[in-house]
């Protein structure tokens, strides 16, 4: 039976009634993930058509999904909002904090003994508030959630900007910060601008070498990094159909990567066949009683133009096998003759000195068997991968039963490592190098869904290219960036030519799934006794103080701490790897703060001019000393600011320094809302061109912050070193709800009002 049957069957009750309601109020068909969005509404059954794009809507999410280190930060913010328990279900998955270096069993026991202390406060703080909890080694949050929680039609929120790979099981999946997880497991509304709709017809049906990840790495190529901003991306036709249900989830996983809110698929029996493999029969009936109702109507599918915002076509039959990147997941090339040519004209090396399958993108079943399948063949064929090899099982379900079914012997050999049940080098977690800010310049390709500069093992000079299972397992074997497997040939080691076959591979596993421990810890049906203790002097662990309000005083004066130059992700902002150690602290995690961001005035990182004394230095050290001086900053950036993870730190860093205001060209959604959350001001320029007007020595002022009001921009005076002054406009998305966080100093200090009221 799943977990939460009755919540589902609950949800499921009602759906039908509001769809109808929805419908009648819209006067026309609709998409799936209107459907899911109008039923899921804070005040029950529909009684307005909301603007796309531009009214805030309040949802009522059905639960929360939290991986360890966000965990601590949006637990620590829970821990005070006042509650007893958590309002919905609610679960803990420890997947981050465990690093790939010597394989799975060590790696395990050292990640064990180093952060046992966060453990076991993630353990005590489930126990106390009716949080699941999932033990370190049970697996990748994203894949956990796909096998036990996700349901089609469902609404989940996660602090984590991939929880969209549950779109995969027909839900809307949203990635957010920890702040807004604390609103929904406080039992208060969710805030979310109701999205654009973003339709994706696949026609044909892959085949080949051709895979789901292909379908999204297409995407990415055309939607670009931030073309899916603000809009839910939802995928239908025969080739939609035609796809399993994890490799629906992969497609989903990396829309994070375009910006998109989240995306999502209809339900059908590709769904129905993975929850009955996977345990949940009772959910699959359910769903079948009301499957019209968990997918888009058919006028909305046969005239896709008429009801999406944008709509893009991809023909399954002739995609062909693609790599993206390096250093962004939207560069796409087409593996083979494509490549050959873009990486001489790049310099991109052309050795691949590893191959890395998995992550909560690519770690499923049928991943490993179709990557199984080409290693198998080498094994037969007399290759040796020139390349070394690296396994990320998603769960231990899917490891335990890969490794019944003889798949993970088939890695071993060819020597590959297989690692814990956890992200491992997806997010910075590899014990590559020793050094690695002076590591040489190399090549990797990884099944993963991020590849920026430094993210897997902390080397800039790493080009990390993204790619199906398979097409890794391929280009591992031949050492060779540009080896296309369908046309290409290998030595082996008898000198002989052969020649790779098709990828084949089960779409769940034919003695269906077993597993002995799953790592799954219920919590305590009465959870009042249990203590939560944060050991005073701790590194890793700080409660938190409540920010206080930023006044109009306080953006008087304000100094430039940074512009940023180019690309600004949330890698760049609060980078991970051996800092995911200090998440649940925010005081020494706030010692990374923009260290990656580039300054635009010297195209250098993590060295800036500290105004007060001229001299250059740390970003983090010249905030602190603005900080003891009692002076404010503000921080420039380009476009699509703060892409990539969910992580609130992004966020909280900056503030708990004193970083009053973000001015950029564009953010990305989840990092917008964060800044807005922790009482910050989140701007963008009214016009882009201004970005050019700021200098190294700069002071700003806020000339009418006591105006500060829906869809009116605010003015900002600039003054620049020789005392001239520019005066420029800085638009906002601030609603009335979001202006009376920033007046309250955060959306937290807002709930703790209420909850003692």
């Amino acid at each position: 039976m799943a977990f939460d049957i009755d919540m589902i069957k609950g949800v499921y009750s009602q759906m039908a009634e509001r769809v109808d309601k929805a419908r009648e109020i819209t006067g026309k068909p609709m998409t799936l993930a209107e459907k899911i969005l109008y039923s899921h509404l804070w005040d029950g059954s529909p009684t307005t058509a909301f603007k796309r794009g531009k009214d805030y809507v309040d949802f009522a999410p059905d639960r929360v999904a939290c991986q360890d280190a966000t965990a601590q930060m949006a637990l620590l913010q829970f821990m005070q909002a006042g509650k007893a328990k958590v309002a919905v279900p609610t679960t803990v998955h420890c997947d981050h904090l465990i690093q790939a270096k010597i394989g799975a069993d060590k790696d395990l026991q050292n990640a064990i003994n180093q952060s046992s202390e966060v453990f076991n406060f993630l353990e005590s703080v489930s126990n106390k508030y009716g949080i699941g909890f999932w033990k370190p080694g049970a697996g990748i949050i994203h894949q956990v959630v796909l096998e036990n929680y996700a349901f089609p039609g469902g609404m989940m929120i996660g602090t984590d900007s991939h929880t969209v790979n549950a779109g995969g099981l027909g839900m809307v999946a949203i990635g957010v910060g920890g702040a807004d997880a604390v609103d929904v497991m406080a039992g208060m509304a969710w805030e979310l601008k109701f999205p654009k709709l973003i339709g994706v017809k696949l026609t044909g049906k892959l085949s080949g070498w051709s895979a789901p990840k292909d379908v999204i790495l297409k995407v990415a190529e055309i939607l670009t990094v931030k073309g899916g901003t603000g809009a839910i991306i939802e995928y239908f036709g025969e080739g939609a159909t035609s796809m399993s249900c994890t490799g629906k989830g992969t497609i989903c996983n990396m829309g994070a990567e375009v910006g998109a809110t989240t995306s999502t698929f209809g339900y059908d029996e590709s769904m129905a066949r993975y929850l009955k493999s996977t345990g949940r029969a009772d959910v699959a009936e359910a769903a079948d009683a009301i499957k019209d109702y968990l997918t888009g109507d058919d006028e909305v599918y046969a005239n896709p133009e008429d009801y999406f915002d944008q709509v893009i076509e991809i023909n399954l039959d002739t995609l062909k096998p693609h790599l993206n990147g390096p250093f962004t997941p939207d560069l796409a090339t087409v593996a083979g003759p494509e490549m050959t040519e873009k990486a001489k004209k790049n310099d991109w090396p052309m050795k691949v000195e590893w191959g890395l399958i998995g992550s909560c993108t690519n770690s499923s079943y049928e991943d490993l068997s179709r990557a199984a399948s080409v290693a198998k063949q080498a094994v037969e064929l007399g290759l040796k991968p020139k390349a070394d090899f690296g396994i990320n099982p998603g769960s231990e379900q899917v490891r335990y039963t890969a490794e019944r079914d003889g798949l993970l012997d088939i890695f071993e050999q060819l020597g590959a490592k297989i690692f814990t049940n956890a992200c491992g080098p997806c997010i910075g977690q590899w014990g590559r190098y020793e050094d690695p800010k002076n590591a040489p310049k190399n090549t990797i390709v990884h099944s993963f869904n991020r590849n920026f500069a430094k993210r897997a093992d902390g080397n800039p000079n790493t080009h990390a290219f993204v790619a199906s299972p398979e097409l890794v397992a391929a280009l591992a074997i031949s050492g060779k960036l540009d080896f296309n497997p369908e046309t290409d040939t290998l030595l082996n080691d008898d000198g002989q030519e052969v020649k790779l076959k098709e990828p084949t591979g089960f779409e769940l596993p034919p003695k269906g799934f077993d597993v002995e421990d799953p790592g799954y810890q219920a919590p305590r049906a009465d959870g009042s006794d249990v203590e939560v203790v944060v050991k005073e002097g701790s590194e890793r662990l700080q409660l938190l103080d409540p920010f206080m309000p930023i006044t109009k005083e306080d953006l008087q004066g304000m100094k430039l701490l940074i512009k940023a130059y180019g690309k600004c992700t949330t890698d760049h902002i609060s980078m991970a790897g051996p800092w995911l150690r200090f998440r649940g602290h925010l005081d020494n995690i706030a010692n990374n703060t923009l260290i990656g961001a580039v300054n635009a005035f010297n195209e250098k990182t993590n060295f800036v001019k500290n105004q007060l004394t001229g001299e250059y230095g740390p970003v983090p050290d010249t905030q602190r000393d603005y900080k003891a001086k009692g002076i404010k900053s503000i921080v420039v950036g380009d476009h699509n600011y703060g892409e990539g993870s969910s992580r609130e730190h992004a966020a909280m860093q900056p503030r708990h320094l004193g970083v009053a205001a973000v001015l950029v060209k564009s953010f990305a959604r989840i990092h917008e809302t964060n800044l807005k959350k922790q009482g910050m001001l989140a701007l963008t320029f009214a016009n882009e061109a201004d970005y050019d007007l700021i200098q190294e020595d700069d002071t700003f002022n806020f000339l009418d912050i006591d105006s500060f009001a829906p869809d009116t921009p605010l003015t900002i005076e600039v003054v620049h070193a020789d005392g001239s002054k520019d005066t420029i406009k800085a638009n906002h998305t601030y609603n009335n709800a979001q202006i009376g966080w920033f007046k309250e100093g955060s959306a937290l200090n807002v709930i703790k009002r209420e909850n003692a009221a």
